[in-house]
């Protein structure tokens, strides 16, 4: 009988990385000369950030920082949706900045039509917010890696679970 390999494709996020990401992005803000005096604060939720700051370009500082703390600790910036600033109280503004965590319906399909059509012997199945690649033959697994790895997904994809 011979045996199948398999592996997952998914789409998270190593919270306490982003956790790190976000302290370090603090200290950046209160060191920093031209954002010291501006009471920028970052808010984590469960799935959400939320940069509070005094003008609109201050919070481009931010999401620069942000941004750059984050890929410095190997996590994708596919992870953060930035939403429209908005005016908060007293003339400051206001942004929400949703963590995409997890594949939808629609990349999914697009995933294993994309694995469908370039390899034969590999099946890919839709697993919640996961796909589940299978096959006889290790090189094939390989295969499909390399072909999902050469499109560009709109969400950050890693590889889990291969045996």
């Amino acid at each position: 009988m011979a045996s199948t390999y398999s592996f997952d494709i998914v789409s998270e996020f190593d919270r306490q990385e982003l956790v790190n990401a976000i302290d370090q992005a603090r200290r950046e803000i209160t060191n920093r000369y031209d954002l010291k005096d501006s009471k920028t604060s970052i808010e984590m939720g469960e799935n959400t950030i939320t940069i509070e700051t005094d003008s609109n370009m201050t919070l481009q500082s931010v999401q620069s920082i942000l941004q750059t703390k984050a890929a410095k600790r190997n996590l994708s910036l596919k992870i953060f949706d930035f939403q429209k600033a908005e005016s908060a109280s007293g003339g400051r503004v206001r942004q929400e900045v949703h963590l995409k965590k997890g594949i939808d319906k629609e990349i999914a399909k697009d995933i294993t039509k994309l694995l469908r059509d370039n390899i034969k012997k590999a099946q890919a199945s839709i697993q919640g917010d996961a796909v589940r690649v299978s096959a006889k033959s290790k090189d094939d697994l390989q295969t499909a890696i390399q072909v999902v790895k050469s499109e560009d997904w709109p969400v950050a994809l890693q590889f889990t679970n291969y045996r």
